[in-house]
């Protein structure tokens, strides 16, 4: 049995213990939150009454693996510590890899413990094909997003136009992944995803739109090099509890806990 640290019970935290209650092959047995509000609690009783609440993991404790799912702060408050006792991560929030230095960090850390971080992919797909044609040369890759206005709610997207009176697509950013990201961290993981795979932050272009004629989260990628080229549409549904999040986000979290226990992993 692997003994879990699952960092946050939001929206995807919450969802993830949902779809993992009930495998014996794992046990969460750590929840790491700064506040136990009464909802994670009630949450935390019903699908994993073992695991203890905490703000932070104890020195003493010894999980097979932590898992990341609280935000870009969490991979500085718990992340670096745990890969720096040796203990291996996955890593939801990649957006915060864009912060100038923090790839590096996470990566002197993992090397520090002798362990590894797996960053996963989140909500996009072609993660693979495009990490193995960087292999051979990339030559581009461009992201655009798709979500409706109230998915940019609480964002800068809010100054560059009325989001509630939109009727047609609005871009709210054209940039860099790393401007992406740091402009629109609960929003541009993928971008950030995508460029850690390929040709990197400052090369990966990115243009992301308010647009209420979609009613999901769009995702688009373009690609070429030795390779050849690729082009990939996703429609993502947004998680129920969070319009910002994709439900593919919860699934890949899930995927990853299980590939560790699984005598057959993908």
């Amino acid at each position: 049995m692997k003994n879990i640290a699952l960092i946050g019970c939001g929206a995807i935290g919450s969802s993830v213990l949902e779809l993992l209650s009930g495998d014996a092959r794992l046990q969460v047995r750590w929840v790491l939150v700064p506040e136990a509000s009464a909802a994670i609690q009630e949450t935390v009783v019903r699908l994993a009454p073992q695991a203890q609440i905490l703000p932070a993991l104890p020195a003493d404790a010894r999980p097979d693996l932590v898992v990341e799912c609280a935000g870009h702060g969490a991979i500085e408050e718990h992340v670096l510590p745990a890969l720096a006792r040796g203990i291996p991560s996955v890593v939801a929030s990649i957006g915060a890899l864009s912060a100038p230095g923090m790839a590096e960090r996470v990566q002197a850390a993992a090397e520090a413990g002798q362990t590894q971080v797996q960053l996963l992919s989140g909500a996009i797909g072609g993660i693979d094909a495009l990490a193995a044609a960087r292999v051979g040369g990339l030559d581009a890759v461009v992201y655009t997003g798709r979500k409706p206005p109230k998915a940019w709610s609480g964002t800068p997207a809010e100054q560059a136009c009325d989001l509630a009176s939109l009727t047609e697509a609005f871009c709210i950013f054209e940039g860099t992944a790393r401007e992406a990201a740091q402009l629109y961290p609960k929003n541009a993981n993928v971008a950030a995803t995508l460029s850690l795979a390929g040709l990197g932050l400052d090369k990966t272009m990115v243009r992301l739109f308010a647009d209420p004629a979609v009613d999901e989260n769009v995702h688009h990628v373009e690609a070429r090099g030795a390779f050849g080229s690729m082009e990939l549409t996703m429609r993502g549904k947004p998680l129920a509890a969070n319009p910002k999040t994709s439900a593919l986000t919860v699934y890949s979290v899930v995927r990853a806990v299980l590939n560790n226990v699984a005598s057959l992993a993908i």
